[in-house]
């Protein structure tokens, strides 16, 4: 069972997806949106993936404040997870991300990647990390 990971910003969408077996997550691309509010060519190439690589869960990583509560990004997180899983039919869950886009940007660093060349990455890879978190038992929220 392939499950997508997604890492929700305002401007890019990072992608990953796990193996078959649902147990390695894999950075794939980062969906570019010119303005925050133009999502159907968004969607169009998530459900594209969706149905290529036969997905059967998706995974967003929900922007948590430091102190757990949810705010404005995570209010559209939950619009955006809403949308998608009445778009694809498929259950929609939510892993805490806080952090994610930090230790992404550090595993880049770790393994060479240099500094003006990580944004490329970041997204992609923050995906990865939310999905793996997923896929290593962090508790998912609905």
């Amino acid at each position: 069972m392939r499950i997508l990971g997604l890492d929700y910003g305002t401007k890019t969408v990072g992608v990953a997806l796990s193996d078959e077996r649902g147990v390695i997550a894999e950075p794939l691309l980062t969906i570019t949106r010119e303005r925050p509010t133009k999502l159907r060519k968004t969607y169009a190439q998530i459900e594209a993936i969706i149905t290529e690589k036969e997905v059967e869960k998706i995974v967003i990583g929900l922007p948590m404040l430091l102190n757990g509560d949810e705010g404005e990004r995570a209010e559209a997180t939950r619009t955006f997870a809403s949308d998608l899983a009445r778009r694809t039919g498929l259950p929609v869950l939510f892993v805490d991300e806080r952090l994610t886009t930090t230790e992404a940007m550090r595993i880049l660093a770790d393994t060479g990647v240099a500094g003006s060349g990580r944004k490329q990455y970041v997204d992609k890879m923050a995906a990865a990390i939310i999905l793996q978190n997923y896929l290593d038992g962090a508790t998912a929220r609905e």
